[in-house]
């Protein structure tokens, strides 16, 4: 892609992810929570196209509205930029213009997307020829899950959800996510969920002392069954994200009763993730949604992770 002045640049694209298992333990030493979690990356990508610049700055675009998406040095994408940069040493900037179309604070990862993307872009663009184990490693230190959305697929992510191995699916399963009028902060529902826990009797919600991914979780991802991951769906921060959002579960309900073989709040919310047996349902599933007024998109999983794109 090049600029109207001619200036060549690189465009990169990274997935949004749906947390299909979500176990929360404790709150560990750095104030992470440690969890167990099994990913997907979907067909919801971001898109993020590098420019050389003397300075660092990002212009967003995309399908969604991005007005709380901050356009200074607190943007994601900025600070693996920056923090690019500073491990090669490399002295210039870059403009980066990002095409948004994962949801903005919905649970999907997108600003972790917007990351990876950003990475490997200007990688790329600077020719710092970072190794992969490299740039994950600067990923890791950005956040979360933007070392999941560098390498997409399926994988099961442990310790704050960034030590990932990857996990076998057979397969694509099919999503309709349902996106609501506004985010949800992460900090804020885990802070709900810690609270739910001490409201109620820790022998009704216990804390797991060593968090772990149900084995059927992975048996369902193997073997492609859409039927048998509907069973295995489970999100502990769920419960915390119904409890700030009680609109939710009404939309939980509306999918499932328009044959969603399942919901499921993702990640933090407040994305909700219906998982259709197929493509003729996740169709029906979604003009349902869509004539009951709720925002939605199909996505199908699992996708690659950030790659460059040629265009």
């Amino acid at each position: 892609m090049t600029t109207g002045a001619g200036m060549q640049g690189v465009h990169a694209r990274a997935p949004g992810k749906i947390n299909v298992f979500l176990k929360v333990g404790q709150v560990m030493d750095d104030g992470y929570h440690d969890v167990a979690t099994a990913y997907q990356a979907v067909s919801l990508h971001e898109d993020v196209f590098a420019y050389e610049a003397s300075d660092f700055s990002v212009t967003l675009s995309g399908s969604i509205d991005t007005i709380d998406v901050p356009t200074d040095g607190s943007n994601l994408a900025i600070k693996a930029a920056r923090a690019l940069a500073r491990k090669t040493g490399y002295r210039g900037g870059v403009r980066l213009e990002i095409e948004k179309h994962v949801p903005v604070a919905g649970g999907m990862g997108g600003g972790s997307a917007d990351a990876a993307a950003t990475l490997l872009a200007c990688d790329a663009l600077w020719g710092t020829e970072c190794s992969r184990e490299e740039l994950l490693a600067i990923a890791a230190k950005l956040g979360a899950d933007v070392p999941f959305a560098f390498t997409g697929g399926t994988a099961v992510g442990t310790g704050r959800g960034d030590q990932l191995s990857p996990a076998l699916a057979t397969g694509h399963f099919q999503w309709v996510l349902a996106f609501a009028e506004f985010g949800m902060s992460t900090p804020k529902v885990y802070s709900e969920l810690d609270r739910h826990r001490e409201r109620h009797a820790q022998d009704i919600f216990p804390t797991p002392a060593q968090p772990t991914v149900d084995a059927n979780v992975l048996q369902a991802l193997r073997s492609g069954d859409p039927r048998l991951l509907a069973e295995s769906l489970h999100n502990d921060l769920q419960a915390a994200a119904l409890h700030l959002a009680p609109g939710l579960t009404n939309v939980l309900e509306l999918g499932e009763e328009n044959g969603a073989l399942a919901g499921i709040v993702s990640g933090s919310g407040p994305t909700v993730a219906f998982l259709a047996a197929d493509v003729d349902a996740a169709l029906e599933l979604q003009v349902a949604l869509s004539a009951a007024r709720v925002t939605v998109a199909r996505a199908t999983g699992p996708v690659h992770g950030a790659r460059l794109i040629h265009d």
